[in-house]
């Protein structure tokens, strides 16, 4: 098929059905709630705790947590949005397990440290529970497989709550793709490029990582000081998939890696408390990983994970194709014969208002308060309609396996010095067939 014709028909088809087979979970639904269970009601969490009470058809039934200043923080939340009180399952890692006996729940949300992910979301498929699992899926890449044949196996979705494939820009540069303003496309690239040493160290002097430490300084700290690699790829790599119809007509074939040198974060430990032990830890995380990804349809792809060093936050996209180019850095675009002058940039918001996502003009009020400017919302309805709906979910288990193995895949490409990894066919060949749908319609998104 010729590509701009693939373009066209992907903007109106419909998607094949891979998992959820007709007869169990599609059946027609007159469910009006959605009744949830939280594991991990951190920091993240809460915003979804947040998302929740804000909802008239979420009853949020149980809340699991191994420390009890979260469900604290939790519970009093949900007793001043006047909610009803939800059962509290705590003790140890395995507490979420007593939660997932429950037969009044419908789906779970999962916001635990990265390396719960994988057991929690599987536990949870075969007991019947649609899930949504923040980033990232697992570990390795046998982790992914796991997931992929657990959803396969029992018929239960899986998504990954990336809520930058919502994000407002985002979506307006994918209107403008479907509508073929940037041309063929040839080249994207994208990332998490944010400075995170302040969530990566907290408590004492701001420079105490581990038990001591608070929030996602208690448990992800570790990973920069163990693991080389991107390990944070799905913000730059979701977006990006829905560009390039990755899964659905395209697909990653292959991707390398190049780590820097790791300085930052110990700098910033010895300018804070100079003589400190934690400024002499040999971080194996480059300050800067890049990616770059080869696609069957011939387009490459570069991610940036870049949190160690001071810089303003952005994640970096580009969009680039055979008629113009967009830019989030300076958040501007040119398109060829179509802008104010020759190889002039413009900025972004004069075409992003004129392509605004139809989705975003409908749903901004609701929105409205959000977390992240409004995305968040986006993603917890999309996920909490899909589970109402008994339908598959809009980011589903073979995208979110997708945009997550790329940290196991890049952390090996750069142990076997920058060794090119092939990337795994998750759908099994169905990538040829399937269809991208994401956010044609509001039908759960």
């Amino acid at each position: 098929m010729e590509r701009r014709e693939f373009i066209k028909n992907t903007a109106v088809a419909v998607a094949g059905i891979t998992i959820l087979p007709e007869g169990s979970l599609f059946a027609k639904s007159d469910q009006t709630k959605v009744r949830v269970g939280y594991i991990g009601v951190g920091a993240r969490g809460m915003s979804h705790i947040s998302a929740g009470t804000l909802r008239d058809d979420v009853e949020i039934v149980a809340i699991c947590d191994t420390q009890e200043r979260s469900l604290s923080n939790c519970r009093n939340f949900i007793a001043k949005k006047n909610r009803p009180v939800a059962v509290e399952y705590t003790g140890g890692v395995d507490a979420y397990k007593r939660l997932l006996e429950r037969k009044d729940i419908d789906a779970v949300i999962i916001s635990t440290p990265w390396q719960f992910h994988k057991a929690q979301a599987i536990d949870a498929m075969n007991a019947g529970k649609y899930v949504g699992c923040e980033v990232i899926a697992g570990l390795t890449l046998q982790d992914h497989w796991d997931i992929v044949n657990t959803s396969e196996k029992t018929g239960v979705p899986y998504m990954t709550l990336e809520n930058v494939c919502y994000r407002r820009d985002v979506m307006a540069a994918l209107n403008m793709v479907r509508q073929g303003i940037f041309g063929e496309l040839v080249h994207f690239e994208g990332g998490y490029q944010h400075n995170l040493r302040g969530v990566l160290f907290n408590g004492k002097g701001g420079v105490e990582y581990g038990p001591n430490a608070y929030s996602e300084a208690q448990w992800r700290t570790q990973f920069n000081i163990e693991q080389d690699g991107d390990i944070y790829p799905t913000h730059g790599a979701g977006p990006i998939m829905q560009y390039a119809n990755i899964n659905r007509g395209n697909r990653f074939t292959n991707l390398v890696s190049f780590s820097s040198k790791a300085r930052g974060l110990s700098s910033y430990i010895e300018d804070l408390a100079p003589g400190h032990p934690n400024a002499k830890i040999n971080y194996k995380n480059g300050d800067v990983t890049t990616t770059l990804i080869n696609c069957a349809n011939g387009e490459t792809v570069m991610l940036s994970h870049d949190t160690h060093l001071p810089r303003p936050y952005s994640l970096g996209f580009r969009v680039q194709g055979t008629n113009g180019i967009w830019m989030d850095v300076n958040k501007s675009i040119y398109i060829e014969k179509k802008g104010k002058g020759n190889d002039q940039w413009e900025a972004a918001n004069t075409w992003f208002e004129k392509y605004d996502h139809p989705l975003w003009k409908k749903y901004e009020k609701d929105a409205l308060g959000a977390g992240h400017g409004g995305m968040d919302w986006f993603v917890f309805n999309g996920f909490i309609q899909a589970v109402k709906l008994k339908k598959q979910t809009p980011i589903d288990v073979y995208d979110s396996v997708t945009m997550s193995v790329i940290t196991p895949l890049s952390t090996k490409s750069l142990k076997e010095g920058n060794m090119p990894q092939k990337f795994p066919d998750f759908t099994k060949g169905k990538w040829k067939e399937r269809k991208n749908i994401f956010a044609l319609d509001d039908s759960g998104f």
